[in-house]
């Protein structure tokens, strides 16, 4: 009979690929504990990296989205604000001459 496929949790997989970042840490030694091949942890490592990168850059876009939103409120509301002020002066300047 064939082998199984073995599943990995995605938490498993975390915990694995973080070791990479321990000091003196081999990829090899680090595939070695969990008992996954070296290319196997490699590619794990790689796919958290990309997932870090692509939430990084959605959070970047969500920002910079905001701030487009959060400035063209801001005009609007400079501009309203010239409209009373104006509005206020012309009104104090019919009430003064009667």
């Amino acid at each position: 009979m064939g082998q199984s496929r073995r599943t990995f949790t995605d938490e498993f997989k975390a915990a694995a690929g973080g070791r990479f970042y321990k000091p003196g840490a081999t990829q090899t030694g680090v595939a070695r504990e969990p008992g996954v091949t070296s290319s196997q942890l490699k590619t794990w490592h790689l796919e958290a990296e990309a997932a870090g990168s692509m939430a990084a850059l959605r959070r970047q876009q969500a920002d910079a989205a905001e701030l487009d939103r959060l400035r063209k409120e801001n005009k609007r509301l400079k501009l309203e604000n010239g409209i009373l002020h104006k509005a206020s002066a012309f009104f104090a300047s019919r009430t003064a001459k009667t």
